[in-house]
């Protein structure tokens, strides 16, 4: 996916003077003309020289259309994005550590294997990678924002403790998380590993699609990992009530499909392991940004002294 944004996007609005300049340069070469013809030797002069006194200079005029497009997209902040290679990515784990995760279908519950599983891939990146790690819940609680530090990241992560109450809020999530990686300039990636049931704002459709958009806004790729199975017991209620934990795989799937992320199912350990593992595997395809601003400016700049000669040499006029 190639596109163009703009960080200072108000900025654009003096492209308006684009044609500003265009009438403002024919009104000054009509006015030159009407000077020139005064002239009674305006005729001989032409003849002599081999040259018109006035003329067009239309490539002069779009070489300053050019110079003052390229100055105003600079200072606009454009930033090109694009899906390339990248070996340095920051990555914002996203563990769902509701009631819901203490379900022991996948032992000894889905938590703790979330957790084991995800410093795994932690240990499967690169090692300039930053990590952050996300818990969410009823609310999102920002556990490190992505740092470097493997060791660090890890023991935050083996310090993980569910909550029993509040819900689980994955808009929220996804918004929290995606705030984390927004001053990365390269690769912005989410791993969110979730049963997939958004009991917070469950029936604002627009609030998962409020979320996704936000994401895609920001170029973040979420990956989303579908823990457990529809069969498992909720392991803070004794299993004589017959409840089971709501596994919500839709939800997981639209988010990774409108994000051009990658969903998996674990149902078990080993599908937990293999999916982060590939993960970590496509970890180098991402949506990358370059800032163009000091290119631009610099063109613009180059472009202003190839004026100046040309204003001083081939198109000088006559005194």
């Amino acid at each position: 996916m190639v596109q163009f944004t703009f960080e200072n996007a108000a900025n654009l609005w003096f492209l308006l003077a684009l044609p500003l300049l265009v009438l403002a340069h024919y009104f000054f070469l009509r006015n030159a003309k009407k000077r020139a013809l005064r002239f009674a030797n305006f005729r001989a002069l032409k003849r002599i020289t081999g040259k018109k006194l006035v003329t067009k200079n239309t490539f002069i005029l779009s070489l300053r259309l050019l110079i003052l497009a390229l100055v105003i997209l600079a200072v606009s902040g454009t930033v090109f994005w694009y899906e390339g290679e990248s070996n340095k990515n920051d990555f914002v784990i996203a563990i769902d550590t509701s009631s819901s995760m203490t379900s022991e279908d996948i032992p000894p519950t889905r938590l703790d294997s979330a957790k084991n599983d995800a410093i795994l891939f932690i240990d499967a990146l690169e090692s300039e990678t930053k990590i952050g790690v996300l818990t969410f819940s009823g609310v999102a609680l920002i556990q490190t924002v992505p740092i470097t530090d493997r060791d660090r990241v890890k023991e935050i992560i083996e310090g993980l403790e569910p909550i029993q109450a509040g819900g689980t809020d994955i808009p929220g999530a996804i918004i929290t998380a995606t705030n984390l990686l927004l001053d990365n300039e390269k690769g912005r990636a989410i791993v969110m590993i979730t049963d997939g049931s958004s009991t917070i704002e469950t029936f604002l459709d627009a609030s998962m699609q409020h979320a996704v958009a936000y994401a895609q806004e920001y170029h973040v790729t979420i990956h989303t990992i579908g823990i457990g199975t529809n069969t498992g017991p909720v392991g803070y209620l004794p299993q004589y009530y017959n409840v089971s934990a709501i596994y919500n795989e839709d939800n997981l799937v639209n988010i990774s499909q409108a994000t051009g992320g990658v969903y998996s199912h674990a149902q078990d350990r080993d599908e937990l392991i293999n999916a982060l593992q590939a993960i970590a595997d496509q970890s180098t395809r991402q949506n990358l940004r370059r800032d163009l601003r000091a290119p631009l400016m610099l063109a613009a700049l180059l472009l202003i002294f190839l004026e100046w000669i040309l204003v001083n040499t081939r198109y000088r006029m006559l005194p």
